[in-house]
């Protein structure tokens, strides 16, 4: 659910925070107060485009930053994975999106402080808002939305889950065939060119951290010169001179054990002076030798120096590092041994795709005829839910098309883990009308009101996300609006609504009422959202019932009206 919404510099509001609680969130206020701008907000929020015209006038910048929080959620924890975004709390996914747009139009999104592309955010939209109103028809118009509703009305979960397992053993099996065909009509170039790579390889004999050991060699041979004065003076320095270091510690190891005899304190002294001279005694001893083993080879050099041209050219070839020309290696011998017997996977394979298609087809044809029963049931459903909300004479069909032949090669490019079905829905709103695609024919208010009775006449709790209904009641009022307020009350049990509404008999039915006001601050004007509780919603709902006169008789009725939501 949506959390907390944070504005700052959009539109008309300078700065804003609403909190939004679990259930029916109602947001109410005068015509013009700024309701449509925070839902607005939340649209480009969610991917809405996001331009520079937006931005407060006189202002640089503008961001909207909302949390919300998902419960646990497999599919939105895999898409942040992919996309390397920790996914807040334990267990339970928490988003905090950010969008950011300066006047020069350059915009930045995050998503849990991470920097991330507009891409993810609308992959992630449809886990997270669905609004619906004046124009914003997200997935209504989309037929993808159409099948989900379907099967959500046909409660075919199970037969989904179980079509979906189906379908990706059949694909799994159709990409492998492919993929052994390809091979085999490539396969003596490819056979030639990996017993290439092979041989080179193995030819090669590399081994891991050889470059660095080489690296290091070269260092030493092509300055052998200096290494050579460095550590004779070095060697001369510790022990070699008569007034060398080690020569000085043992003069000074001598005259403190001597002053020891007189002063016992000095004598926990000696053994850390006896075991700084054996240090320097032992560096002492490996500078004369490696001094003496620094021989220069014209010839090492140049051997040195090929080998690390060839290790150069391989890594360069072959992954960028010796590991990676070594994982080559095995992955091209592995590759080479599949070769050899794809003849004889190709037909495993094939007698298994047979077997599978048929599986996956028994299965689909089970969904399908399932959704072919459940349409008609459907479709009266929503009829008479539409009744209740103004729309006596609409006419709705939910329509399921599928290949005229199943067995036909073809009808393999239509098998989705969903089925081979396609589900498109119809409406006329008018008497007389003929039904026509939703997306041609339903207005905004209209399809507002159609996506309310699908959710409600569908199983809701397949849907759990923010639901934004954009003034639902528009062209309404009275008993229908009340039908109109049930159907919100019901949904936002199990999912959280948001709805802008001028109708008191909707605003009664309210979980959490924000008041939007607008005002005049300092010659600029200044949108303001509050939670308002019982005796301010008497006052907001007498407001809605009467207009700007508030009377004795409208307070009374407003608080009938909340006593018997």
């Amino acid at each position: 659910m949506l959390a907390l919404l944070n504005i700052t510099n959009f539109a008309l509001i300078s700065g804003l925070k609403v909190e939004f609680e679990r259930g029916l969130n109602l947001l109410t206020g005068e015509t013009g107060s700024g309701k449509s701008i925070i839902v607005d907000a939340l649209g480009v929020l969610i991917g809405d485009r996001f331009s520079p015209e937006l931005i407060r006038a006189g202002e640089r910048h503008a961001s909207v930053e909302g949390l919300f929080t998902l419960g646990a959620h497999p599919q939105a924890e895999a898409m942040l994975e992919e996309a390397g975004v920790a996914a807040g709390g334990r267990g339970d996914v928490e988003l905090v999106i950010r969008r950011e747009l300066s006047a020069e139009g350059r915009g930045r999104v995050f998503v849990n402080n991470r920097l991330a592309t507009l891409a993810l955010l609308r992959s992630l939209r449809p886990l997270l808002v669905d609004i619906h109103g004046q124009g914003t028809q997200q997935t209504l118009f989309d037929p993808d939305t159409h099948l989900e509703l379907l099967d959500a009305f046909a409660d075919l979960a199970a037969e989904r889950d179980e079509l979906a397992a189906r379908f990706r053993r059949w694909a799994s099996l159709d990409r492998e065939l492919e993929r052994l065909r390809r091979d085999e009509a490539e396969k003596f170039h490819l056979t030639d060119a990996l017993h290439f790579q092979v041989s080179e390889l193995e030819a090669a004999r590399l081994v891991a951290g050889e470059d660095e050991q080489l690296e290091a060699e070269r260092r030493r041979l092509a300055n052998l010169e200096k290494l050579t004065e460095l550590c004779g003076d070095a060697y001369n320095l510790t022990y070699e001179e008569s007034d060398s270091t080690v020569a000085r510690l043992r003069k000074l190891e001598r005259q403190v054990e001597e002053l020891s005899q007189y002063e016992s304190s000095y004598r926990n002294y000696l053994e850390g002076l006896g075991t700084a001279r054996a240090v320097l005694e032992d560096l002492a001893a490996t500078l004369r030798d490696f001094s003496e083993g620094l021989t220069f080879s014209p010839a090492r050099l140049t051997e040195i120096e090929s080998r690390l041209a060839e290790i150069a050219r391989l890594k360069r070839k072959y992954g960028g590092t010796i590991e990676g020309a070594l994982e080559h290696l095995a992955a091209s011998r592995e590759r080479l041994r599949q070769l050899e017997r794809t003849d004889e996977r190709a037909e495993e394979v094939a007698k298994e795709l047979v077997e599978a298609r048929a599986s996956y087809l028994e299965a689909a044809m089970r969904v399908h005829r399932a959704r072919v029963e459940s349409a008609g049931e459907f479709r009266r459903a929503v009829e008479q839910a539409l009744k209740e909300v103004a729309l006596e004479h609409a006419r709705f069909e939910a329509r399921v098309s599928s290949p005229a032949k199943l067995e036909a090669e073809d009808a393999s490019k239509s098998f989705t883990a969903t089925g081979f079905d396609r589900v498109e829905f119809y409406f006329s709103a008018n008497a007389g009308v003929p039904l026509r695609p939703l997306a041609k024919v339903a207005s905004g208010g209209e399809a507002s009101r159609l996506m309310l009775v699908l959710k409600t006449s569908a199983s809701p709790a397949r849907f759990p996300r923010t639901i934004v209904f954009d003034e639902v009641d528009a062209g309404i009022g009275g008993r229908v609006s009340e039908a109109v307020g049930l159907k919100l009350k019901a949904l936002s049990r199990t999912n959280q609504v948001l709805c802008v509404t001028h109708q008191a008999q909707i605003a009664r039915f309210a979980d959490t009422h924000l008041l939007v006001d607008k005002q005049q601050r300092r010659g600029r004007t200044e949108v303001g959202v509050e939670q308002i509780e019982r005796r301010r919603r008497v006052e907001e709902i007498a407001r809605m019932l009467t207009g700007a006169e508030i009377t004795e008789a409208a307070r009374r009725h407003a608080r009938e009206m909340l006593k018997t939501a």
